[in-house]
């Protein structure tokens, strides 16, 4: 059996400050599983994602990534293994053309020649910008960004792919599209977001962090439908969101709440 793709034991982190953003987070995450991270500012979300490819180094704790530790000796496998796509796609993009940017992973990785040429246009393929290799970046609309910053990390071949704040900024023709190219990527997907109807719809299972540590964990529609969570953990559905699209209760499935509960906001 293989290991699960992401592993999270008893995983803690405090500021240089002192300041604790983590608390004995424990979470495992499947091969090909899509869950969604929830949480209100504050509640430890990107400080985990930190984690996940050693940017940040636990006080306690310890994560490993389809079985292999997050240590300083396997970091270059862990982020090749790890993509982060962030909120910002200007924060991914800085070379002249399309093509360029694509390529900058796999060329540091080692590939060159047709292999790379290859992997470049099969990620922008897998996005939809194939036509726009040659363009400027900055000469994209932002949603066109968007889709070229998660072909950067595609480019990477990922096992895991983490996206923070997909659909923040998108017209929603342009969230449609985002969409329906992550349910066609046979990926693990961790999602980090406030856009709970996105949530609901790309994941089958939501996590909601509170003060560091996981409160809830379990299939999203339930925590969606659980109105003393919503309230506990400052999420909101938008308004006039038809809660009959959140479905009964599977049979025999209850959300998994950490016996500590919520408490108060601490850390990012």
């Amino acid at each position: 059996m293989s290991p699960p793709a992401l592993e999270l034991h008893d995983v803690a982190y405090a500021y240089p400050d002192g300041q604790p953003a983590l608390d004995g987070v424990d979470l495992v995450v499947g091969a090909g599983e899509r869950v969604a991270l929830l949480g209100a500012n504050g509640a430890g979300k990107t400080t985990l994602v930190l984690h996940l490819n050693g940017i940040l180094t636990p006080g306690r704790g310890a994560v490993r990534v389809a079985g292999l530790a997050v240590e300083k000796a396997n970091l270059r496998e862990v982020r090749r293994r790890v993509g982060i796509v962030f909120q910002d796609p200007d924060d991914q993009l800085f070379m002249p053309t399309v093509r360029d940017d694509v390529a900058f992973g796999p060329a540091n990785l080692g590939l060159s020649g047709g292999e790379l040429a290859e992997r470049v246009e099969a990620a922008l393929s897998v996005v939809g910008m194939g036509d726009a290799a040659d363009r400027a970046p900055h000469h994209l609309s932002y949603g066109q960004r968007r889709r070229v910053a998660l072909a950067t990390v595609l480019a990477m071949g990922p096992d895991v792919l983490v996206l923070d704040e997909p659909s923040s900024n998108l017209d929603p023709a342009a969230r449609r599209e985002l969409m329906e190219i992550l349910l066609g990527l046979p990926v693990t997907i961790l999602l980090v977001t406030h856009d709970l109807p996105y949530a609901l719809e790309l994941c089958p299972r939501a996590v909601v962090l509170h003060a560091g540590a996981v409160a809830v964990d379990g299939p999203t529609g339930e925590v969606l439908a659980d109105e003393a969570t919503m309230l506990a953990n400052r999420l909101e559905l938008p308004y006039g969101f038809d809660r009959r699209l959140l479905g009964p209760r599977p049979a025999g499935v209850a959300a998994r709440r950490s016996p500590r509960g919520p408490r108060g906001t601490v850390g990012t």
